[in-house]
């Protein structure tokens, strides 16, 4: 019920292709990190705009449509286990690493970590059944592929 209420509320028009729950829910984990700390900017967008792209091997077009259907699941969803929980039932643990990888990209898009994006990356990573000492690491692996290197706050 709530996935026809999503679709309806993204709009797709019939024969659109329509992102698949994995991404819907990835995406939108992602964007829930760049509206974290209030500001949504162009450069968080772009991040994790190459990130899907990246990460579900789409084109332009399809990575568009998806971003944009996760804004508008983000914005009408009050809980993350959704997204969480469709990410444990799809993927093994190092995949459910990877995206807190992701995660830890956007926070740092902007060159700086706000405590209420760290605080959402710990409360995902929990729900992904990812330990602290992954997340860590993943965090690490997220600051070299942004060339901030170093221990940033």
């Amino acid at each position: 019920m709530l996935d026809r209420i999503l679709h309806l509320l993204a709009g797709n028009a019939e024969g659109a292709a329509e992102p698949d729950r994995l991404q819907l829910a990835v995406a939108a984990l992602l964007v829930e990190a760049a509206r974290m700390d209030d500001h949504f900017d162009a450069a968080e967008r772009r991040v994790i705009a190459r990130l899907l792209a990246e990460r579900f091997d789409l084109a332009r077009e399809a990575t568009e449509r998806l971003l944009a259907a996760a804004e508008r699941a983000a914005e009408h969803s009050t809980q993350l286990f959704r997204f969480t929980h469709q990410a444990v039932l799809s993927l093994d643990a190092p995949e459910r690493v990877r995206i807190i990888e992701m995660l830890w990209q956007v926070a740092y898009a902007d060159g700086a970590l706000d405590p209420d994006e760290d605080a959402l990356i710990r409360r995902i990573a929990g729900l992904l059944y990812v330990d602290d000492h992954e997340r860590g690491e993943a965090r690490k692996r997220a600051l070299a592929r942004l060339g901030l290197g170093g221990e940033r706050r």
